[in-house]
């Protein structure tokens, strides 16, 4: 079961601003990328549900983390029925994101006093996911919407928080723009964890860009 609550989630991706997330279906690889996003002050990460053992990392990662890196947030991604949610949620999951808004996913997590995070497209669907107890709405993919689409929903429903996942980039002009815009948190998946940082095993570019990252989105917050 989670180790964090639902505030505990909420208030670090509120205070990081940021949310690495990563799939691979190695275990080795898997905890370099969490050493060294955790080195770089990361505190809260999500791994992605995108192979056919993504369940059997998962629960290895979770140890990894509750042994090795105190106070990280360990989630789970890309998810698309409460099964599967069920199951994550079982093994210790610390919070749930959707590339869809799935309402028996809302339920589940709702009953568990799990935080969770729906992928959204409309402010029809953003609205949804709110009345259905969503804190945070995922924009996804972002580079189709923008960040002028989260200024817009912002004016009508200044209480709507929002983070886009795709389409953020590791370029201080693009995350200031994100952060300008009003979201509360950027996910960065292979725009941070890049293929070149795995392949080359340069994990300490990884924790530089993290620490870099943060750091750009604290003044840019700090500037608003």
């Amino acid at each position: 079961m989670a180790k964090f609550s639902r505030i505990d989630v909420f208030n670090v991706m509120k205070n990081d601003g940021l949310v690495p997330l990563f799939y691979n279906s190695d275990i080795n690889i898997c905890k370099k990328i969490i050493d060294s996003c955790y080195l770089g002050g990361s505190r809260i990460i999500e791994y992605t549900s995108r192979g056919d053992n993504a369940h059997i990392i998962f629960e290895k990662l979770i140890d990894h983390v509750n042994n090795n890196c105190p106070g990280l947030i360990l989630g789970v991604g890309s998810l698309t029925n409460s099964a599967e949610t069920s199951y994550f949620i079982q093994i210790g999951a610390n919070f749930i994101v959707t590339p869809v808004l799935r309402k028996d996913i809302a339920y589940l997590c709702n009953r568990k006093k799990i935080f969770w995070s729906a992928g959204c497209g409309s402010l029809n669907e953003i609205c949804e996911a709110e009345e259905l107890g969503c804190e945070i709405v995922k924009l996804f993919p972002g580079q189709v919407y923008g960040a002028e689409f989260i200024k817009a929903i912002k004016g009508p429903q200044p209480w709507t928080n929002i983070m886009p996942t795709g389409g953020v980039l590791n370029d201080k002009n693009n995350i200031t723009s994100w952060i300008n815009s009003g979201a509360i948190c950027l996910g960065m998946g292979s725009k941070l964890i890049t293929k070149d940082i795995v392949e080359s095993d340069n994990y300490e570019q990884l924790t530089k860009d993290v620490k870099n990252i943060l750091s750009i989105i604290k003044s840019s917050k700090k500037n608003k």
